[in-house]
């Protein structure tokens, strides 16, 4: 299962770009600024979310653009394909809609079809960087292995807003108010804890089984904020209420979750670890989410400027676990060089100024 006949309209410089033929290995070549990541970008709008960028929806509209953006492609399943889209009209920019094949649909019905994950530059700071972004990344992976995921992280950070708003507001909050939107933070709370969990274990599985060289292999550890048995985040938000209120905020719960990683043959947490040893240590995860994510579903792996930071050693061993990651795989890069060993097997396009021409 792949995408095929990717297109793109008045989505950042492409005013109207068209790919097809794809294969396993897709390559985007061209100079910076060419247009090449919104490709990537443009792919990553067919799951939930806010893309790799997480840009505003409005900015992701061409320059001069009247209408709005339009995002569409086939995925081939058993020789036919189901069209997916997304758009964007200028008339409503907060909200982007989705279609599958012609019928309107949500965002979340996306991640029924396809899993879609990515390895940008701007990840190079995931283990030195906020718990919010380790939460966001842990977020992410886990809608790629279970569709569900994006509705609970929805509704959890609905009720959590609503909650703190109560807890901030100069009159004591109603406890019938506050009893009615905590069990929606427990059922959908909950269920993003196990949710994460399931990611966690799943991901250290499978690093466990892959070479310890030469990509470094990480330790990861779930560290839940608040207590993970059945019942535990009830009790913690119930007696929590006071503290809460004098904080004007929630204290517990899944959103001061925590993703621990260290490099396990060095026992060094991944932030102390060198800037090298920690982008192979996300590319270990990387390859071994995208293993997890093929299971079931069509895959899609977003390599933005991967290739060329990479010794020839890491490069070859990189291509060789993405054949057999059963992911289609999109890469970017300023040359051809770097991907040589894969050029007999991919399709390749070069990207100037938002035009794309097959090479």
């Amino acid at each position: 299962m792949a995408l095929d006949r990717i297109t793109l309209s008045d989505f950042r410089n492409h005013a109207a770009t068209e790919l097809s033929g794809t294969a396993r290995f897709n390559l985007l070549v061209g100079e910076n600024g060419a247009g090449k990541t919104n490709v990537l970008e443009a792919l990553s709008l067919l799951a939930p979310g806010r893309g790799l960028r997480r840009a505003a929806l409005g900015e992701m509209a061409r320059s001069g653009s009247t209408a709005g953006f339009t995002i569409g492609a086939d995925l081939m399943q058993e020789g036919e394909p189901v069209r997916l889209g997304t758009y964007l009209e200028l008339a409503s920019p907060g909200r982007r809609r989705v279609r599958i094949n012609s019928a309107e649909a949500t965002a979340a019905a996306l991640a029924e079809w396809l899993a879609v994950t990515w390895l940008t530059p701007a990840m190079d700071g995931l283990f030195t960087g906020s718990a919010g972004d380790r939460r966001r990344y842990m977020d992410r992976l886990a809608l790629a292995l279970d569709p569900a995921h994006a509705l609970h992280s929805t509704r959890y950070e609905a009720a959590l807003r609503e909650r703190n708003r109560l807890l901030s507001d100069q009159r004591e909050p109603d406890p019938s108010w506050l009893d009615a939107i905590e069990a929606q933070m427990i059922e959908h709370g909950s269920a993003l804890m196990a949710g994460r969990a399931r990611l966690v274990e799943a991901l250290a599985v499978r690093l466990a089984q892959m070479p310890a060289e030469p990509f470094a292999r990480p330790a990861l550890t779930y560290m839940p904020g608040a207590p993970e048995h059945e019942g535990g985040l009830s009790q913690a938000l119930y007696d929590g209420r006071r503290r809460d209120r004098a904080a004007q905020r929630t204290l517990s719960g899944p959103h001061r979750d925590e993703l621990d990683v260290i490099h396990a043959a060095k026992r060094v947490p991944a932030a102390q670890s060198s800037t090298g040893e920690q982008k192979a240590m996300l590319v270990a995860m990387t390859l071994a989410h995208a293993a997890l994510a093929a299971q079931g579903r069509a895959s899609l792996l977003l390599l933005d400027e991967v290739a060329a930071h990479l010794d020839p050693v890491r490069r070859a061993a990189l291509f060789d676990q993405l054949r057999s990651s059963g992911a289609q795989v999109w890469m970017t890069g300023t040359e051809l060089a770097p991907f040589e060993s894969v050029a007999s097997e991919a399709a390749t396009w070069r990207v100037a100024g938002g035009c794309v021409e097959r090479v």
